[in-house]
């Protein structure tokens, strides 16, 4: 399975913050999906940018985006996932939100969403670290099977 994490941030792409979070994503996937390719990326909040990292990734299996989803007037990651993904898939983005919540409160101000462009699924995740272990030990379980439906692989024999 091959992912790119993309980091959306001015600051750490500026080298003025340093990218917690996508190091995070990085460490929970090769703990819990072996033989996974990660590719890592930080972008600035940048429209063009950020359109251009997933334009760049068509052959990666999975996005995982990490920051610009929350309400800053500079946090577009969501709009621009919804405008360049071919289908969304709101469970995950409702779920992430919905488990997250009971740990963070403040987990209901993310607008992060998740899509499919073409065979690439693409989440939006948090920028802050402590979401990220928690949105992360939610998506993991389920990351496999869903590469498998995208890939047309339907479903496994233990599921109905």
């Amino acid at each position: 399975m091959r992912i790119m994490v993309l980091t959306v941030s001015d600051r750490a792409y500026k080298g003025l913050y340093r990218d917690l979070s996508g190091p995070a994503i990085e460490r929970i996937l090769h703990e819990q999906i072996s033989g996974v390719i990660i590719e890592r990326r930080i972008v600035p909040d940048e429209r063009e940018l950020i359109l251009s990292a997933f334009e760049d990734e068509q052959s990666t299996d999975c996005i995982i985006t990490t920051g610009g989803t929350g309400l800053s007037p500079r946090d577009v990651t969501p709009e621009i996932t919804m405008e360049y993904c071919d289908r969304l898939v709101p469970g995950i983005a409702e779920t992430l939100r919905f488990q997250s919540y009971n740990e963070m409160p403040n987990a209901m101000l993310s607008r992060g969403v998740a899509g499919i462009k073409g065979r690439t699924l693409i989440i939006n995740l948090p920028g802050s670290t402590s979401a990220i272990e928690t949105c992360m030990n939610i998506l993991v379980p389920v990351l496999t099977h869903a590469m498998k439906m995208i890939a047309g692989e339907g479903h496994s024999s233990d599921h109905s």
